[in-house]
């Protein structure tokens, strides 16, 4: 009996037919994510070549970013240092790309490739705790929940929380629609943005957040513009600075806009009224910052913490690159700062600080992606206290929501995978799981 056509739910609920899903396999998977150029398998500079650090991108792109005199890259996705001689072919996707040039339709589920959302167990995503309830900083969390995988989120960048009593999990990433949105179970809603320069599309996303009336807010640095959609996808407002490399943004607590500007060691202040979808204002309110990344705002206080980017490379002995957290105050009076050198003398250990969250006591959260940990620093304007929230099943965190209720929302580009983890003992995935075999 031969084989049906392999086929998957599109965004808009209907089937998607064979040709639709080897054109997006083609374009999530066989083109690279730094010039957008289809992967070849010929001799050429657009061989796929396998970093370090895992990323992929093509011959041509390696030699176009790496140092002409000392032939080292910084990975376009994960910023991590390495020899234009350490990376090789990703045979992978050379068999991938013969494969499909030889029999034009994949004769496999796409599962096997890595495509479909796999769960491990339901998460708690309800917001709306209490402001000065617990915060995270009394233990050590345990993994409840992961979804997501290769095909499904590609080099994600950004992740943030739709919904005020069930949530919903906002993903960006390099794949063929680049916002995907999945519900509080881990399972696939829809996604929206394919690679383009209009309002409607979206070219390099590197951040995101959703506001209280669900709005997606994401810094564009293909464009350098932030772009603001509904929940559905519909395009409402295209904001173009001027910025320079738009990164970090979050929503604070009025319902502005906050965006850092990485290149132009700015933060911006932007509203806009949705009424008209219109931007009202536009300003910024902070400056002279070095490489600001991520930015986040506290719901309970206001305060803004902002996460800059001391060096631009990694160091020659793959030392992390130095960062410093600023904390401010809603009126953006710096409050104290603190830098990744400080806090590894406090836990005799190297952080690299690559994202930056409050909970909902309005302690101050981040994640070090060198070795995969999640750190609460307390109460950061009295003095950053390191303690520990997750030690095991992270590879490289670069996204972080913590919820109202207690919960962590992790974004692994190690694992191209979203993970979730909780405090509470009395509803622990390993107890249901071990009930239930």
């Amino acid at each position: 009996m031969s084989e049906a056509p392999v086929s998957q739910p599109s965004s808009s609920g209907r089937v998607k037919g064979a040709e639709e899903i080897l054109a997006e396999i083609r374009s999530d998977l066989l083109e690279c994510k730094v010039c957008f150029e289809r992967f070849s398998s010929q001799q050429s500079g657009r061989r796929p070549r396998n970093l370090p650090c895992g990323h992929v991108i093509c011959l041509a792109c390696v030699c176009a970013v790496a140092h002409p005199v000392l032939r080292q890259l910084e990975c376009p996705f994960c910023r991590r240092m390495c020899d234009i001689g350490a990376t090789y072919d990703c045979q992978a996707l050379l068999e991938l790309q013969d494969l499909l040039g030889s029999a034009g339709i994949p004769r496999r589920p796409l599962s096997a490739l890595g495509s479909g959302p796999s769960w491990s167990g339901p998460p708690c995503l309800e917001r709306g705790g209490q402001a000065g309830a617990e915060g995270l900083a009394s233990g050590l969390m345990r993994l409840r929940a992961a979804f997501g995988g290769w095909g499904t989120i590609v080099n994600p960048t950004g992740v943030a929380v739709l919904g005020s009593s069930t949530a919903v999990v906002v993903v960006v990433h390099g794949g063929h629609e680049k916002v995907t949105i999945f519900d509080s179970q881990g399972q696939y809603l829809h996604s929206f943005g394919d690679y383009g320069h209009n309002c409607s599309q979206l070219c390099h996303i590197l951040g995101v957040a959703v506001s209280a009336n669900g709005h997606i807010v994401v810094t564009d640095a293909g464009d350098s513009s932030v772009k603001v959609f509904s929940s559905r996808g519909r395009p409402l407002v295209t904001i173009f600075g001027p910025f320079e490399l738009p990164w970090g943004v979050d929503v604070d607590n009025c319902g502005r806009f906050l965006v850092t500007d990485a290149q132009a060691g700015t933060l911006w202040q932007v509203v806009v009224d949705f009424g008209q979808n219109l931007v009202l204002t536009k300003v910024v309110v902070l400056k002279e910052l070095r490489c600001p990344r991520a930015v986040t705002s506290c719901r309970v206080s206001g305060r803004v913490a902002v996460l800059e980017h001391l060096a631009a490379q990694r160091g020659h002995n793959g030392d992390p690159v130095a960062t410093r957290l600023k904390l401010f105050s809603k009126d953006f009076v710096l409050l104290t700062q603190v830098d990744s050198f400080s806090l590894s003398l406090m836990n005799s250990t190297k952080l690299d600080i690559s994202y930056t969250a409050f909970d909902r006591r309005g302690d101050v959260i981040v994640a070090d992606s060198q070795q995969g940990l999640i750190w609460s620093l307390g109460d950061l304007q009295k003095a950053p206290v390191l303690s520990p929230l997750v030690k095991d099943g992270l590879v490289r965190p670069v996204g972080l929501v913590a919820t109202e209720q207690n919960s962590l929302i992790v974004l692994d580009g190690g694992d191209h995978a979203v993970k979730i983890y909780s405090a509470s003992a009395g509803d622990s995935y390993d107890a249901k799981r071990s009930k239930s075999i």
